[in-house]
């Protein structure tokens, strides 16, 4: 069967691959940091978020970066790199939004209004960058929204329950903020990034050609 109207699969695939160079970059970045840590006899944590006290407002910036052990690292690369790919590679304009807002608002709100303990870990970007992801394809109801969102859902929908206080180790305060900024930006930005253009396929060029084909009358 002949497709006609091909997209220009070069740059898809062209736009794909950045997406997935951005995310595996941030991804190293942090090995990068944690490695400096542990050579270096540090202790980053204490530059993550305090609530409610002053010297605790630099994690806004800081915490993204700073893990507690290599396992907490290790468990948000793979959602850092497949979901932020999903992320870049469908909606690289909603993006540009998405990423600063759960950057910095996720960080002010456990500020505002988490626990008192240092809160730490790039977990509250990959439960924005989900709940984003899977909301959207509901919103918009096409066939790439719906496609991403279901290979991110798939992955990584046992994620949501984080959103839930648990192990008094784990930063629910972090995910809960990142995954409700990720489901109201899904709303304010589900036409930012126009949809993709469809394919069309050679037996529907030529249903067209045939309707608009005069019959003659039969006698």
């Amino acid at each position: 069967m002949l497709i006609q109207n091909r997209p220009d699969t070069t740059a898809d695939t062209r736009r794909l691959h950045i997406a997935f160079a951005v995310a595996l970059s941030f991804a190293l970045l942090l090995w990068m940091l944690k490695l400096t840590e542990y050579l270096g006899g540090f202790d980053f944590s204490r530059f993550g978020i305090y609530p409610r006290r002053a010297d605790g407002l630099a994690g806004i910036l800081c915490a993204p970066f700073i893990h507690s052990s290599v396992s907490h690292l290790f468990a948000n690369t793979a959602p850092i790199i497949v979901i932020g790919t999903m992320l870049l590679y469908g909606y690289p304009r909603a993006a540009k939004v998405l990423l600063p807002v759960v950057y910095l608002g996720g960080g002010v709100a456990v500020w505002l209004f988490a626990r008192e303990a240092y809160h730490i870990g790039a977990s509250g970007l990959a439960f924005g960058m989900l709940f984003f992801v899977s909301t959207i394809g509901v919103i918009r109801w096409e066939r790439r929204t719906i496609a991403l969102s279901l290979v991110v859902f798939f992955l990584y929908g046992g994620m949501i329950w984080g959103v839930i206080p648990g192990a008094n180790d784990v930063s629910f305060e972090s995910h809960l903020s990142g995954a409700l900024i990720g489901i109201v930006l899904a709303f304010l930005l589900r036409n930012r990034d126009p949809e993709p253009p469809r394919k069309q396929y050679s037996w529907e060029h030529e249903e067209t050609e045939t309707d608009d084909y005069d019959w003659p009358d039969r006698l």
